[in-house]
C-alpha cells in the first residue's frame, strides 16, 4: 500500500473449510488439433430477467457486454492426443453444447465424461445466491471417462450490456469480464477471475487465483468476494456507502478509505440439511454512511478495498 493506505490487522479465523480439488495431470500430446466455432444467440423472450449461463470444465471464458442485441459467441476446440486414433474421437466427442430457454441461454462443453443437465435436487431460481439450476453429473464416468486425449474450450463471448451472467470454469483457465451491467456470477476452481466496468451486485468465488473487481458503479445490494489461495482486489468509485465483513486465516485487510468504522460482532444463522449453522463475525465494519454487505473471504491472501 502507499503512505495514504491503512493495514487493519484482523483476527484470524478459527475454523476453516478443507477443498479436496480435483486435478487434471497434464500429458505431453504428439498430435493437435485446433477448432474455431461461431455462433449467434438472441433471446426469444427479453427481458431484465434474461441471463446467459456459461458452463465449461476446461479453459477460458471472456465476455464482454456490448450495445447489440445478439450473443456473439466464439469458441476455440483445441484436441491433444498422442495418436491419431484418440486425436479423431477428441474431434468427435468434444463439441460446443448450447440451449436457448426463451429468456435464459445456456453455453456449456459437450463431453463423454459428464453430462450437462438440470439439478435433481429443489432449486429456488429467485434466490441470486444459489446459483444455476443446471450442471455437470460427476456420477456418471465409469469406461467412457478413459478419453485418451486432452482437450480445452475457450469461450470468448460478446453479450448485450444489460444481461445478467453466470460463468464458471474448473482447470485451464481464467475468467474475465468486462462492462456487463446486469447482475455477475462467477466461479473458478484453478484460475482467476477478473470483473471489470460492474454496476450491480456480483459474486467472484476461485480456489486457486487472485480476485479483481472493479465498479464503474457502486454497488445498492449484497456481493460476496471469496479465494482460498490469493489476494481480492477491489476497486469502487468515491463515496462508497457500504458494510464490509472480512474474514482470513493468513491474510490482511487494506484500504485507503479514511471514512470507516467497527460494527458490533454479527451472528449470522444459516439452515442446511444437518440442521442449523451459526456463524460467528468479529471482522465488521461501515463505510461512509453503511449500505449493502461487501462480504470478502481469503484463506491465504489479502484483500485490498479502495476507491479510485
Amino acid at each position: 500500500m502507499n503512505g495514504n493506505g491503512r493495514h487493519l490487522k484482523m483476527k484470524r479465523m478459527k475454523t476453516y473449510t478443507i477443498v479436496v480439488l480435483l486435478m487434471i495431470s497434464k500429458i505431453l500430446f504428439a498430435q493437435e488439433q485446433v477448432e474455431k466455432i461461431t455462433k449467434e444467440f438472441t433471446f426469444q423472450t427479453k427481458s431484465t430477467d434474461n441471463i446467459l449461463i456459461v458452463d465449461n470444465l476446461n479453459g477460458h471464458v471472456k465476455v464482454e457486454g456490448y450495445s447489440g442485441d445478439k450473443i456473439l459467441v466464439e469458441a476455440t476446440k483445441r484436441i491433444r492426443a498422442k495418436s491419431k486414433e484418440n486425436l479423431d474421437k477428441g474431434i468427435r466427442e468434444i463439441n460446443l453444447g448450447s440451449m436457448n430457454l426463451s429468456d435464459t441461454v445456456i453455453l456449456f462443453a459437450e463431453n463423454p465424461c459428464h453430462a450437462f443437465g438440470k439439478k435433481k435436487e429443489k432449486y429456488n431460481k429467485n434466490d441470486y445466491w444459489a446459483g444455476s439450476e443446471w450442471h455437470y453429473q460427476w456420477n456418471n464416468c465409469q469406461d467412457k471417462c478413459e478419453e485418451g486425449f486432452d482437450w480445452t474450450l475457450d469461450f470468448v463471448i460478446k453479450i448485450p450490456a444489460s444481461v445478467n451472467l453466470m460463468v464458471s470454469t474448473i482447470n485451464q483457465g481464467d475468467i474475465s469480464v468486462a462492462q456487463v451491467n446486469g447482475r455477475v456470477v462467477a466461479n473458478n476452481i484453478n484460475g482467476a477471475i477478473r470483473l471489470d466496468g460492474l454496476s450491480r451486485e456480483a459474486i467472484a468465488s476461485t480456489i486457486n487465483g487472485n480476485v479483481d473487481i472493479e465498479y464503474v458503479k457502486n454497488p445498492q445490494k449484497n456481493c460476496r468476494f471469496y479465494t482460498l489461495n490469493g489476494d481480492i482486489n477491489a476497486l469502487f468509485q468515491p463515496g462508497l456507502a457500504a458494510n464490509v465483513s472480512f474474514e482470513s486465516f493468513n491474510g490482511d485487510l487494506y484500504t485507503n478509505i479514511d471514512k470507516l468504522e467497527s460494527l458490533p460482532v454479527s451472528v449470522d444463522k444459516e439452515k442446511t440439511k444437518d440442521g442449523t449453522k451459526y456463524k460467528v463475525n468479529t471482522n465488521r465494519y461501515k463505510i461512509g454512511q453503511g449500505g449493502a454487505v461487501l462480504d470478502f473471504e481469503t484463506f491465504n491472501g489479502n484483500v485490498y478495498v479502495k476507491e479510485k
